[in-house]
């Protein structure tokens, strides 16, 4: 095993594990590091024990290079496997197989670790045909939200991208926050020209039900709303954060009646919506989209979480919108809109 294959395997493993970002970005700059010297030189150095004198590079690092570089596979990579994801089984896993890509991914343009790119390739690696490049809205300025001018930029990077790893597609997006009054932050005629719009509360959580559900309704019947993230807005761990308080029933009801998706956010510290609120949008008939909200390459491997999730709630496959063929994804996208 090369040792920058090593390092990258050992980062993308951390990230679907949620380790601290730290650690992550300790392997990754280590792994750029080792792409940028000579390989003659790096044997050298691991001979006479002054890897670590290269930049970014630790004790920790420095051994997983030299037992790559000695022909073995590094032993805390052989931990981090033994140690990844869960495979699924039943029909979870039947899911899993079903779904042709991911809805919802964040890039370092907005509070994501990684460049579009990297995002990308470590995608299709996982053999998924598309993913949605949903970066903030600019009222998230925590995280570095695309104002109109940014989103342009993104766009053309987005373009020139996908014509070098066709067939491979990334799929032009925004995780769009739902303001007060039910509206969409950015410009709408932007959003016109996005592959897939995620719309999202992030502010106001703990407002009175009947206001909270007046604006997601309001949000939900935009003509540019695909698809509904994580509606509860619950977080599972640390001091953890409560559901928002909404009627579930008009909300999905207007899920239903627009053609807008349910996400079902595969995230670990969300895993939104709830069970009980998930059978209900299934009751109702909504559609679903099975998104990782990943802000790393490693969280892609995320997606099975979701596929418990729909599975325990007995969500039909067909109304799952990553299940289906890109074109029919993007005509109903392009064309649901509000009834």
């Amino acid at each position: 095993m090369d040792p920058d294959v090593a390092l990258k395997r050992i980062a993308y493993l951390l990230e679907a594990q949620r380790a601290e970002t730290y650690k992550v970005r300790a392997f990754r700059r280590a792994a750029a590091t080792v792409d940028e010297v000579d390989p003659d030189v790096l044997a050298q150095r691991a001979t006479s024990g002054r890897l670590t004198d290269l930049p970014g590079v630790g004790d920790t690092t420095a051994r997983v290079i030299a037992e790559a570089l000695a022909g073995e596979t590094p032993a805390y990579l052989l931990q981090l496997e033994t140690e990844a994801v869960p495979s699924l089984s039943g029909r979870a896993a039947e899911l899993r197989r079903l779904l042709r890509g991911d809805c919802h991914s964040h890039s370092d343009w907005s509070d994501g670790g990684s460049p579009i790119a990297e995002m990308a390739e470590a995608a299709a690696a996982l053999g998924h045909e598309y993913l949605a490049l949903t970066d903030h809205s600019p009222r998230l300025t925590v995280a570095h939200g695309l104002d109109p001018e940014r989103l342009v930029r993104q766009l053309e990077v987005v373009e020139t991208l996908n014509a070098e790893l066709a067939p491979f597609r990334i799929l032009t997006g925004i995780e769009v926050d739902i303001l007060e009054d039910g509206s969409l932050d950015q410009d709408p005629e932007l959003l016109g020209r996005l592959d897939i719009v995620v719309a999202s509360v992030h502010s106001k959580l703990k407002m009175d039900p009947a206001p909270m559900t007046r604006r997601m309704v309001a949000a939900i019947e935009s003509p540019h709303t695909d698809i509904l993230g994580h509606c509860t807005g619950r977080i599972l761990v640390g001091r953890g954060r409560a559901e928002s308080r909404f009627d579930h029933a008009e909300v999905f009801d207007a899920c239903v009646r627009t053609g807008t998706a349910v996400e079902i956010n595969s995230r670990p510290e969300r895993l939104d919506p709830p069970d009980p609120l998930l059978r209900a949008a299934t009751s109702a008939g909504c559609m679903v989209s099975i998104d990782t909200d990943a802000h790393a390459p490693g969280q892609l491997e995320w997606l099975g979480n979701g596929c418990v999730k729909a599975a325990d709630a007995e969500v039909p496959a067909e109304r799952i919108v990553n299940t289906w063929p890109m074109a029919q994804l993007l005509a109903w996208t392009s064309g649901h809109g509000a009834a």
